[in-house]
This record gives structure tokens, C-alpha cells and sequence, in this order.
């Protein structure tokens, strides 16, 4: 059976958070409005992601307990029709693999409830006391054009014959020339420039089902 790719962004889309300004949040509201305005515009393509990453996470230094905590919050912000999305996914023989400029060790939680074992995302190192160290600036997501570096690279990996990404902003909407279906979602957050360049746009995940059938079959 040829493979099914579908990568699925985390913060607003699968859930509500955006979890590294709710780790900004911890540090007191000055933090969490810093962090949030570098968010909005790497989001909104303002800047690049790249020119902030660092910035963010040096302003907040997330420890081990607190990534644990905030992907907790993940699950309890989950977004509508997630799991049905999920389980249909896997009934009709899709891969789907978590896609993320953020944190692996905040979404992992969330990927363990969901029963997605792929995730793609920015891992962090710690010091043996749970203290931040560092974040591995290797990982391809934490840069502009990263998620297609990914999906180029999974896509060969698995022979995938059919590929679509689902997200709400700028990077992922720069996947839309390696895949071939881009889904721009919107229902935490529209942003123009993803609605203006996507082949479809949804505010709902339950019309990705209907969508992906009609398309591929």
C-alpha cells in the first residue's frame, strides 16, 4: 500500500496554546508580551522564525518540570475534533506526524495522547538539575524553510505517493510547493497571508476528512 503522509502543525492547530508564550507566561506578564509579539510576527512572516527562537528561550529558560507542565496544558487545550481527525486518519491509512517549530519535550504529552508516535520538533537539553541548557538549534524547525526540509526528507524515507500539511502559519505554509495538498487553518487565529496562500482554508477539523477524500480518494 503507498504511504500517506500528513503533517499536522501543534500550537493553533492542534491545540490552542502556543506553547512557548505560555512558558513565557510563567515568567510574569513583561516576558509573556516579548515573547508573544516575536510569536505573531515570525507567524504573520513579519520576521523570521530564526531571527526569535533564540531570543524567546533566553528570555525564558524553560526547566524540564515546566515544558512537562505546559504540555500538560496542550491536552487540556486540545482543539475540537482532533481525535476523531486522528483515528479517521489512521482508519484510511494515513501517517500523520506532528510538524512543529516548537519544543519536542512540551508537545510530547500531547502526541502520547493522540497515539502519534512521529513528532518533528525543536528538542532542548537540560542540566542535570532540570535547568535549561540549551535548545538544539540543528533542528530543521527552528529556522525558516525547516518543515520542508522534513517533509523532503520523510517523504523519501517512506516512498510517500501522498503528502499534505495542516497549519495555521507562515512556515507551514511555505511546505505548500513540497506537498501536494496545503490545508490553512484558522480557527485560533486567521492569518492573511496563510488564508491568501492556501489551497484550502478550514476553520473546522472535521472538514479535513471529506476533504482529503474527495481529493485523493
Amino acid at each position: 500500500m503507498a504511504t500517506k503522509l500528513i503533517f499536522l502543525d501543534c500550537d493553533s492547530t492542534l491545540s490552542s496554546l502556543e506553547g512557548i508564550d505560555e512558558l513565557a507566561r510563567l515568567r510574569g506578564g513583561q516576558t509573556f508580551e516579548a515573547c508573544a509579539n516575536m510569536t505573531n510576527r515570525a507567524m504573520n512572516g513579519e520576521i523570521e522564525i530564526e531571527a526569535v527562537y533564540g531570543e524567546r528561550l533566553k528570555l525564558i529558560e524553560p526547566s524540564r518540570k515546566e515544558c512537562l507542565e505546559i504540555g500538560q496544558r496542550y491536552i487540556e487545550t486540545i482543539e475540537p475534533h482532533v481525535r476523531e481527525l486522528v483515528a479517521w486518519l489512521n482508519e484510511n491509512g494515513w501517517t500523520p506526524v506532528i510538524l512543529s517549530g516548537g519544543l519536542t519535550q512540551v508537545i510530547e504529552p500531547l502526541g502520547l495522547e493522540l497515539g502519534i508516535d512521529g513528532i518533528k520538533a525543536v528538542d532542548l537539553e537540560f542540566n542535570e538539575d532540570g535547568s535549561y541548557k540549551r535548545f538544539v538549534s540543528e533542528c530543521p524547525t527552528s529556522r525558516m524553510g525547516g518543515k520542508i526540509e522534513v517533509i523532503e526528507e520523510m517523504k523519501a524515507e517512506a516512498k510517500a505517493e501522498t503528502t499534505v500539511m495542516v497549519g495555521d502559519g507562515v512556515s507551514d505554509l511555505e511546505t505548500k510547493p513540497v506537498v501536494d495538498l496545503f490545508i490553512g487553518y484558522g480557527r485560533v487565529v486567521a492569518r492573511d497571508k496563510v488564508k491568501a496562500g492556501a489551497e484550502v482554508f478550514v476553520n473546522s477539523l472535521d472538514s479535513i476528512p471529506e476533504i482529503l477524500s474527495q481529493k485523493f480518494g
